[in-house]
Parts: structure tokens; C-alpha cells; sequence
């Protein structure tokens, strides 16, 4: 995934400006930042929903706007609150949702990619109704796994989970990257992007005023560059 100079801007407001940022294979990127910092206008953009005023955006060398079925097909994205089927099972829904995408799998395969993603097995074939948060989204990793899609867009992953079931969702996150996957990570939590990302940006009125990777790390200057735009937003 590689922005260059990218720009949003609507009647009276720029939402984004001058963006840069490139994700290689294999690497884990973590994104801070407040209400209206730009996060989720870019996630759009990466969607193909929005098309940008200026700059050029790629998905695996495909332009989401020009082609978005194209570039939908190279990545995965995880919602906030993962949009999956209530009255199916856990394998249900991995086995029909990848139908849709033309990718369908043996029964064994499906196995498989629930015990990677950390779904234990005596809730494979329990419907979805009954699915803690951290529950459904191991199926939806569970089928960002079975794609083998190069971009995963993760929004706000950590959300409503406690301590634990966070540190547990950061841990399915090993698979993706060994794959090879690049993951964009939009999320508040400072402290699990620092132990699981490779670079770390604040973004700040469409800008990423600071940036920081895994070899230098200042928790105390990202927690004042992320707290400080947080409360202005």
C-alpha cells in the first residue's frame, strides 16, 4: 500500500493534506488519532468509497477509486463491530462469505484457519448470536487468513474488549503479518499498537505530525502528541 501527497478536501474543510505513507509486506502500522483527525476518511479512501481531491493512493498497484472491485480484492477490512451472519456458525460463515468472494474451502481448511485465528474449537459450529466481541472478530480473521489478501485494515479493533481479550486479538495479528499481510491498524490504544506495530504515526488534522518505528519508541512523546490532538478533536 503506498500514499503519495494525499489529499481530501470538501466545501470549507480539508480533512486530509499531503499524506505519505507506505506499508510494506509483512509490516504492522498503527494509526492514532482523535475524532475528526482524518482516520476514517481514509479507510474510505483505501475502499474505494471516496475519491480523493489530489494524490495518488495504491492497493497492491490498484487505484481503489478507479477500480474498486479490483482493489477490494486485495485487501480485508475489519470494522469496528464485524458485520458477520447471526444464525450461522462460525464455520457457516467462513465457508459462505468466502464463497462470495469466488475463494470457497475444504472443511479442513476452514479448521484450520479457526484454530490460527484462536476460536476454540467447541464454538466452531455454535451460531454467531451468542459471540463475544473478540469472538466474532477471530472469524473475521479466520477469513482475512483464508483470502490471503496483501492489505488488512483493522478499525478500531480493540474497542469494548478488556485487557486480555485485547493482548488476545494483538496475538492473532503474528499469522496475518508471517503470511506476509501489510495491516493498517486505525486505534486508540497506545499501549497494545506499541507492542505489536512496526511504526507508529499520530495523525493530526489530515497530517501525520509525529512518527516513530519499533527501534524507537518514545511512549512518553506519543502519548503527548496522541493526548493532545484526542482532547482538541
Amino acid at each position: 500500500m503506498q500514499l503519495q501527497r494525499l489529499s481530501v478536501s470538501f466545501p470549507g474543510k480539508t480533512v486530509l493534506s499531503d499524506l505519505d505513507l507506505t506499508l510494506e509486506q509483512g509490516s504492522i502500522y498503527a494509526l492514532l488519532g482523535g475524532n475528526g483527525a482524518g482516520k476514517s476518511t481514509l479507510l474510505s479512501v483505501l475502499l474505494g468509497f471516496l475519491q480523493p481531491s489530489a494524490g495518488s493512493v495504491r492497493v497492491a498497484g490498484v487505484t481503489p477509486w478507479s477500480d474498486p472491485g479490483r482493489a477490494r480484492a486485495q485487501l480485508a477490512y475489519l470494522p469496528e463491530n464485524v458485520a458477520l451472519y447471526e444464525h450461522l456458525s462460525a464455520v457457516e460463515n467462513v465457508d459462505y462469505l468466502l464463497g462470495l468472494s469466488g475463494r470457497r474451502q475444504t472443511g479442513a481448511a476452514i479448521a484450520t484457519a479457526l484454530a490460527d485465528a484462536g476460536l476454540q474449537e467447541s464454538a466452531w459450529h455454535q451460531r454467531l448470536a451468542g459471540f463475544s466481541k473478540g469472538m466474532r472478530q477471530k472469524v473475521a480473521i479466520a477469513i482475512a487468513l483464508m483470502r490471503q489478501v496483501p492489505l488488512l485494515l483493522l478499525d478500531e479493533p480493540t474497542s469494548g474488549l478488556d485487557p486480555g481479550a485485547s493482548a488476545d486479538f494483538h496475538a492473532l495479528l503474528a499469522p496475518v503479518r508471517a503470511r506476509g499481510t501489510a495491516v493498517l491498524m486505525v486505534t486508540h490504544d497506545l499501549l497494545g499498537a506499541a507492542d505489536i506495530a512496526d511504526r507508529i504515526g499520530v495523525l493530526d488534522q489530515g497530517r501525520i505530525v509525529h512518527e516513530s518505528d519499533r527501534n524507537g519508541f518514545d511512549l512518553a512523546t506519543l502519548h503527548a502528541h496522541f493526548i493532545g490532538r484526542d482532547r482538541r478533536a
